[in-house]
């Protein structure tokens, strides 16, 4: 391996799922605004809108998942696309 092309910052920082609140503690080397405690120790958090936990190919559920209104808008511009034509 090349020595001096990896970075050195690696530290644990606490991802967290926004959709149902499931944190979880990983090494990483993102920069992150905002910082958490957890078990009385604080980390850096980064916020994910989905993760393994929410995500219905992991889970097997088949449920959306809205973040602002997404998935209205997606089904309100393509609901016509699907009808046949008149």
């Amino acid at each position: 391996m090349k020595k001096g092309i990896h970075p050195e910052n690696y530290r644990q920082v606490v991802f967290k799922d926004m959709s149902n609140e499931e944190i979880f503690i990983s090494r990483s080397t993102i920069n992150a605004k905002e910082t958490i405690e957890v078990d009385g120790v604080t980390y850096p958090l980064v916020k994910l809108e989905i993760t393994s936990a929410s995500h219905p190919f992991y889970t097997g559920k088949q449920t959306l998942v809205d973040t602002a209104g997404r998935v209205d808008k997606f089904m309100s511009r393509y609901a016509k696309r699907g009808q046949p034509k008149k």
